[in-house]
């Protein structure tokens, strides 16, 4: 099996960058259920808290890698104008656009894939922030550790929407 360029940068994009953000979820949010008041003092808790900060901030790099080369390297490759002559199979977004019965995929998919996308690394981010800024003091401020998951979870949820959106226009409309 022989991949292209243009393949190899899907599958980095999707199955590299996507999918170890998706696997980094599961590390934050366990890092962050890990830091209780009973265990914020001993033996461990500078590990709890260093692993929470690493594990958050590995998220929001690898949801701003997931973001930034689908936004730039992977959706243009949907929006390649093709030359007259070329076989619309090569150029996904005119392929979608010449069988009605895909367009809305063009229409639908591609956009919104790409604005909720974008909603991820931000809600990420937003996390890296507040983990940074009170770090020792989460242990004891359970509204806060509640209101961090749910972002967390947020940003999962957009990242799996957006992959799964992503997943069904590559099987429409494959780039080769």
């Amino acid at each position: 099996m022989e991949l292209t360029e243009r393949e190899l940068l899907t599958v980095l994009h999707g199955m590299g960058f996507g999918a170890a953000f998706l696997l980094a979820y599961t590390g934050a949010v366990e890092a962050l259920w890990s830091l209780r008041p009973e265990w914020s003092v001993g033996p461990g808790s500078d590990t709890r808290r260093r692993r929470l900060s690493i594990a958050v901030c590995g998220m929001a790099v690898l949801a701003w890698l997931t973001v930034l080369t689908g936004l730039y390297a992977v959706y243009p490759l949907y929006r390649a104008e093709p030359p007259v002559g070329a076989d619309l199979r090569d150029f996904p977004q005119f392929y979608l656009l010449a069988d009605p019965a895909l367009a809305g995929w063009d229409t639908f998919a591609a956009a919104w894939k790409a604005h909720i996308a974008c909603l991820c690394p931000i809600l990420a981010t937003t996390v890296v922030s507040i983990v940074m800024r009170y770090g020792q003091e989460l242990a004891e401020q359970v509204q806060i550790r509640q209101a961090l998951a749910i972002l967390l979870t947020l940003a999962f949820a957009t990242a799996g929407v957006a992959g799964g959106l992503g997943a069904l226009l590559t099987k429409v409309a494959p780039i080769h």
